[in-house]
């Protein structure tokens, strides 16, 4: 697919009017508020390794193995070493997110494109509240954001899970067919369309450095993905100012 193309198989969705009645915008955090060739996540990845190989005496590519293998059976790492393992969800979440912020920098132009939309603001993460906090803080944006609704608030249960969904949606009065979603990850948004969201897919600019595993890097031309782009400040632009997307 073409950077910023629609899609328009499963809905005849008019570009022009697609989101004037949406009152909740909903944003994954990692590699989706923040560009996808951002270092953040690696340092996450890296951690996260670094807590297996800690929890199980192994070494660094019997735990990424492993890692990987818990990530794509379950959702996350995190599930997958609570079902098997029986860890503290806290500590490994603390673990997880102890990192260097410091090379990320205040996003004025992204900060501006979400303080125009006209609605609620919420994160939805796999991730803990405490690590959506201070990221969205280093960028700028966290006043924007009603809420945080983070890998503790759904349970433990990880996005793409569908209940994590109805959770979220019921514990904060959303009405899909009023919300966008922006996830980095087409698979998790299967279920937000499923729900009747709007779904944008944002994804790494051409030549940039991609940090999603090739089995979540999206291929043909999936019917749940709405609108793609590489810029998440100028698409959030074009939709404030009905421009064409």
């Amino acid at each position: 697919m073409n950077v910023n193309q629609k899609v328009t198989v499963s809905r005849n969705l008019n570009v022009a009017t697609a989101f004037k009645d949406i009152d909740n915008w909903v944003f994954d955090l990692d590699n989706t508020l923040y560009p996808a060739d951002s270092d953040l996540w690696p340092r996450i990845d890296h951690q996260i390794t670094l807590y297996v190989m800690n929890l199980l005496g192994v070494d660094g590519l019997s735990a990424r193995a492993l890692q990987k293998y818990y990530y794509q059976l379950y959702g996350t790492t995190l599930h997958g070493l609570m079902n098997e393992n029986g860890i503290d969800p806290h500590d490994f979440l603390r673990f997880a997110h102890d990192i260097d912020r410091s090379h990320l920098k205040p996003d004025h132009e992204l900060s501006d494109a979400i303080g125009r939309l006209s609605g609620r603001k919420f994160i939805l993460t796999n991730g803990s509240k405490a690590h959506a906090r201070a990221t969205a803080e280093k960028l700028g944006i966290l006043h924007h954001f009603d809420t945080i609704y983070d890998i503790v608030s759904g349970h433990y249960v990880p996005k793409p899970d569908p209940q994590t969904y109805e959770r979220f949606f019921n514990e904060n009065n959303i009405n899909p067919y009023k919300s966008v979603m922006f996830e980095d990850l087409e698979k998790n948004l299967k279920p937000a369309h499923e729900f009747g969201m709007i779904t944008v897919l944002v994804i790494p600019k051409l030549g940039h450095e991609d940090h999603r595993e090739e089995w979540e890097k999206t291929t043909g031309n999936p019917t749940h993905v709405d609108f793609i782009t590489d810029d998440l400040s100028v698409f959030l632009g074009k939709v404030t100012s009905r421009e064409p997307i």
